[in-house]
């Protein structure tokens, strides 16, 4: 019997239906806050420079985990899985895209829609992969052959 964990405060996006899309919701605004929060400390607070390395995994590390979340949740749901990433990925960008008015030297590198393709493709690889995998199980119990449906030669 599967185990339901509710996350905290995700009992206010239950106004989507759709549970990949309430996912999707969810992980977009924890992973902008968390980016927003991570730029902000990184910009504003100058006594916190000393910690920049420990700041910058922590955040990394956060965020990675919190992109993993709809991969977690839908391993077996492929089509669950990449719309409930797109949709984080994509309120991910576009915070990233906003981040990027108030601080200019943020998307020097890379750009909003660079951003949003990369993780693009990382959810098309792990949904991919999760079909894969779906296939993998589904067609491997039918290919052994049932006791009774055997053929007896004479």
């Amino acid at each position: 019997m599967p185990v339901s964990v509710e996350l905290p405060g995700y009992q206010w996006f239950h106004v989507f239906k759709n549970v990949a899309v309430r996912m999707g919701v969810y992980v977009g605004v924890c992973l902008s806050l968390v980016m927003g929060a991570w730029i902000f400390v990184a910009n504003r607070m100058p006594l916190l420079e000393r910690f920049a390395r420990e700041r910058n995994l922590a955040a990394t590390a956060v965020l990675g985990f919190l992109f993993i979340l709809p991969a977690l949740r839908f391993l077996r749901s492929p089509g669950y899985l990449l719309s409930s990433g797109l949709i984080a990925w994509a309120i991910f960008s576009f915070t990233y895209r906003l981040l990027c008015m108030f601080f200019e030297l943020l998307g020097e590198k890379y750009g909003a829609l660079q951003i949003f393709m990369r993780g693009f493709v990382v959810y098309m690889i792990l949904s991919t992969l999760s079909w894969i995998g779906t296939m993998f199980f589904r067609v491997r119990p039918g290919s052994v052959s049932h006791p009774k449906h055997q053929h007896h030669v004479s």
